[in-house]
């Protein structure tokens, strides 16, 4: 059931989102408000946003769980709302950097408090699909927010774009702040910071899936464009279309959560996991064809939605007392990876291709599908243990 509870995390999302998407495709219209600058330069901003949002997430998130999720929500939309407002003021390439820079820190906030309230807010058996409903928040980010950035720039400018995601920012934080009923976390010890939660049992394991797994996404994500420009000598509106597939399978993987509480996450972790491995290996038999790149876009959307989903829900299932620590250790590990991942591939497709780039991502995901597959024969051997008994 969509309520305005999730209505409003899923709008949050797309917000944090889109702030930190919009950049790529206006970054030559900034630059063009300060004088000497490149599009290059300004996307140094974007690269503080992650870093900071990564160092919040791992140090500041935790806060959460002592003075309410709800409540750090709605403070962290609130600064967020004032960096947008000094990004849209920004005299400077450095005033810009260090307005990022705080948006990068509320979002490291933000972003835990928003997966930690939909567990709390789920109905019990439509926890995947809850979760699914409010991923799609990326979407909108991706398909929405960066055509909206351009279109807003072209037809007013690059400022507008930030005073409007300010605007929606405060509207949110007041909505979170008048809504009721946001559930309960259960009882327990709370962490005094994310490292602390490395003690969870099983949680190091699901880490390490979430680091191979994001910089499996990013690694490739980072240079899908760059080989389809430069190598394929391809329009950039045709680069531009793979991201709104992508988008586009993401979003319509939504519903797919239904079947997921139906069947089991682990069922559906194996199904997911191994598709996902078939897509990068097809993306890199077919790196020379980009019409079948295009469709193989649309099935690594779907892939990573449910993947996304899986990974999230096992998380948070580990320890509800410490979900917001859980959730700032996942959310910084996947800000680590956009920068480990553009690192770790950056050789791979100068020397090799995007070919090589799609065989590592397909071998990175191999530990979340061996990881799903010693899931489900511990649970079918419980299941024989039973029976016989």
């Amino acid at each position: 059931m969509i309520t305005r509870r999730l209505l409003l995390l899923t709008a949050a999302i797309a917000v944090i989102g889109a702030n930190s998407l919009a950049l790529s495709p206006i970054a030559a219209a900034v630059a063009a408000s300060f004088p000497g600058r490149g599009a290059a330069d300004v996307m140094t901003a974007a690269a503080f946003y992650g870093l900071v949002t990564a160092g919040s997430a791992l140090l500041l998130a935790p806060m959460a769980d002592r003075v309410g999720v709800e409540r750090a929500l709605a403070w962290a939309l609130l600064v967020l709302s004032v960096s947008l407002g000094l990004a849209a003021l920004s005299l400077s390439l450095w005033m810009l950097i260090a307005a990022q820079a705080l948006a990068g820190l509320a979002a490291g906030v933000a972003l835990p408090a928003i997966y930690t309230l939909t567990a709390q807010v789920a109905e019990k058996g439509r926890e995947s699909e809850t979760l699914s409903f409010v991923l799609i928040g990326w979407t909108l980010s991706l398909v929405v927010g960066v055509g909206f950035a351009a279109l807003l720039t072209d037809l007013l400018h690059w400022r507008a774009v930030f005073s409007v995601l300010a605007l929606a920012a405060i509207g949110l934080a007041m909505g979170i702040t008048r809504c009721c009923n946001w559930g309960t976390k259960s009882g327990g010890e709370t962490p005094s910071s994310s490292l602390k939660a490395l003690r969870i049992p099983g949680i190091r394991s699901v880490l390490l899936n979430v680091a191979a797994y994001m910089t499996a996404f990013y690694g490739l994500y980072t240079y899908l464009g760059p080989h389809l420009g430069e190598v394929l000598q391809l329009p950039a509106s045709f680069a531009g279309l793979t991201i709104a597939i992508y988008g586009l399978g993401f979003g319509v993987a939504a519903p797919l959560g239904r079947l997921v509480d139906r069947h089991g996450a682990t069922a559906a972790a194996c199904v997911t996991f191994a598709g996902l491995t078939l897509v990068y290996l097809g993306m890199m038999t077919t790196a020379a064809l980009p019409l079948v790149l295009l469709a193989l876009c649309l099935g690594w959307g779907v892939g990573n939605h449910i993947g996304l989903n899986l990974l999230m829900r096992q998380l948070a299932e580990l320890d509800p007392a410490q979900r917001g620590a859980i959730m700032g250790l996942y959310s910084a590990i996947t800000y680590l990876c956009v920068f480990a991942g553009a690192l770790l591939y950056r050789p791979i497709f100068m020397h090799f291709g995007f070919a090589a780039c799609a065989w590592a991502s397909a071998m990175l995901v191999l530990p979340s599908l061996g990881w799903a597959l010693g899931q489900w024969r511990r649970k079918q051997a419980a299941l024989r243990c039973r029976s016989e008994t």
